[in-house]
């Protein structure tokens, strides 16, 4: 790989660094400390993350109809998405910050869409498919360094020099993306084509309907593991430390995932993947310990990522020329059950007073997932390999 490719892989682990590591899920880390200096209760911290899932999903949606410019408009987003993370350390009202999340979402939700569509294109384009995964270890990245951040800038400046210094961070690997990607040519789509292409087809709805319930699931730990482990006296120390683990099982994820996904059955690794997330959210209630509690970090990081990676590469396979409008379907969908999930979740745990139960529900819907995703594999007929390998196969004959 010469350095202009590893530079377009780079800018593409910056902007998710960016979108989901920091904008999206730098509210996890924070939140017990607004929680404890504002006196957020859980349904309040629930709506704040319900705001910017529903702002993930507009975005997710609108970017399956962005046919031009797609590298300005993502330039855009990235703009007004950093502004967004610092006007929550900057301004002091829920309503404004409900705003200010919705916002986060949106822009969020058109960057990933954009930027993972963008760079497999270019990546398939020059014969670097296997480096696909790699852009998405920005998630996991964004995650390490929120939860390495958070504790120090809040020891430092409070909540607010938090929020302050994630969006100082954020300016920084965006002007390097920009750098980055300044000869970047985006392909641009035939509006009609995105329109007729039926991708809702053999199995791609199961698998998609899987996905929704996925983001229903996983969102719930997503969004209260560390005040989760916060609220456990014993553990209260580590709970910061538990946003790191996560984020370290996940810088790797994706490329190790992918590789599997490349040696055995698609549908068997992702299976395997929910698998070990749902053992992972319900590790806090069986084993609420330091090992058991890291371990669901680590295996929460390792397969929320991984399950990204994996159901939105094995869509583009089944779809190669329609990679943003396919992208942009199973994140919407997705993102539509990550609305769900911290609503639901902050009403079980106020009326509860324990997230034991929120954890049991996530971890429920996350299974019943998987139960539909076999059953849709074993009702569909569809092949596991692309068909435009099997082209290339039946000319060679």
């Amino acid at each position: 790989m010469n350095r202009r490719h590893a530079g377009m892989i780079i800018g593409g682990i910056l902007f998710l660094v960016v979108a989901m590591g920091i904008s999206r899920f730098a509210l996890t880390p924070i939140l017990p400390f607004m929680r404890q200096d504002v006196g957020l209760s859980v349904e309040t911290a629930g709506m704040l993350a319900s705001a910017n899932y529903v702002g993930y999903f507009i975005g997710a949606l609108w970017a399956g109809f962005i046919t031009r410019h797609p590298k300005g408009i993502l330039g855009w987003c990235a703009f007004i998405n950093v502004l967004s993370v610092f006007g929550m350390g900057l301004l002091d009202s829920l309503w404004i910050w409900l705003i200010l999340r919705l916002i986060a979402g949106i822009t969020g939700g058109l960057m990933f869409v954009l930027t993972s569509s963008m760079l497999m294109d270019y990546l398939a384009g020059h014969l670097l498919t296997k480096w696909s995964g790699y852009i998405f270890s920005g998630i996991g990245l964004g995650i390490a360094l929120s939860g390495i951040f958070v504790p120090i800038l809040e020891s430092a400046f409070s909540w607010q020099g938090a929020w302050i210094g994630l969006g100082m961070l954020s300016v920084l690997f965006v002007l390097t993306t920009m750098l980055l990607w300044r000869k970047l040519t985006a392909h641009e789509q035939d509006k009609k084509a995105v329109v007729s292409e039926k991708v809702w087809k053999g199995f791609m709805p199961w698998m998609a309907l899987a996905y929704g319930l996925e983001g229903l699931g996983y969102i719930v730990t997503g969004t209260f593991l560390v005040d989760i482990i916060h609220e456990i006296p014993n553990l209260r120390e580590y709970a910061s430390y538990s946003w790191v683990v996560v984020g370290i099982g996940a810088i790797p994820s994706a490329p190790l995932w992918i590789m599997l996904m490349s040696k055995y059955s698609p549908v068997r690794i992702i299976s395997i993947a929910y698998i070990l997330q749902v053992i992972g959210i319900l590790l806090p209630i069986v084993s609420p310990t330091i090992f058991g509690v890291m371990t669901s970090a680590f295996l929460f990081g390792m397969t929320f990522v991984g399950i990204v990676t994996m159901t939105t590469s094995y869509a583009r396979q089944l779809f190669p020329a329609k990679s943003a409008s396919v992208v942009s379907a199973l994140t919407t969908l997705y993102a539509l059950g990550q609305i769900i999930g911290p609503l639901i979740a902050g009403k079980l745990a106020a009326y509860y007073k324990s997230y034991n139960v929120a954890l049991i529900f996530a971890g429920s819907v996350v299974a019943i997932a998987l139960c539909l995703m076999l059953f849709g594999r074993w009702r569909t007929t569809e092949k596991e390999v692309p068909e435009s390998y099997m082209a290339l196969k039946n000319i060679a004959k």
